[in-house]
């Protein structure tokens, strides 16, 4: 097993300082308040685009075929346009019943609270 030095990092800890690196305005005070060198940072950010280089570009479902993979991603997809058009749908006619109501001059359907 290889000697954890001074300078060793867990990897959730060396994730946390690339996903801040990300969002960094200021790279110098970051290294401060993580308490690691820039070099440091750059070596993780190189490791860490190499591990992702490796990954494959597809996570499937055990014993699921790209095709089998695609029918099921396309299905989904359908049944979340279907959810939105509906809920698109729903939200239009609570804007025409509110318009309906504004026009009238008519109350609103609910109370006020405290009344």
């Amino acid at each position: 097993m290889a000697k954890k030095g001074e300078g060793w990092r867990p990897l959730a800890f060396r994730e946390m300082a690339l996903e801040r690196l990300r969002t960094c305005m200021h790279i110098g005070k970051l290294c401060k308040e993580l308490g690691v060198s820039p070099s440091t940072l750059r070596k993780w950010r190189k490791q860490a685009a190499a591990r992702h280089d490796r990954q494959p570009a597809t996570v499937q479902l055990a014993g699921e075929s790209v095709e089998q993979e695609n029918r099921r991603l396309k299905r989904a997809l359908a049944e979340k346009v279907l959810e939105v058009d509906f809920l698109q749908g729903a939200l239009q006619q609570v804007e025409a019943r509110r318009q309906r109501n504004i026009e009238s001059g008519a109350r609103a359907s609910t109370p006020r609270s405290g009344e």
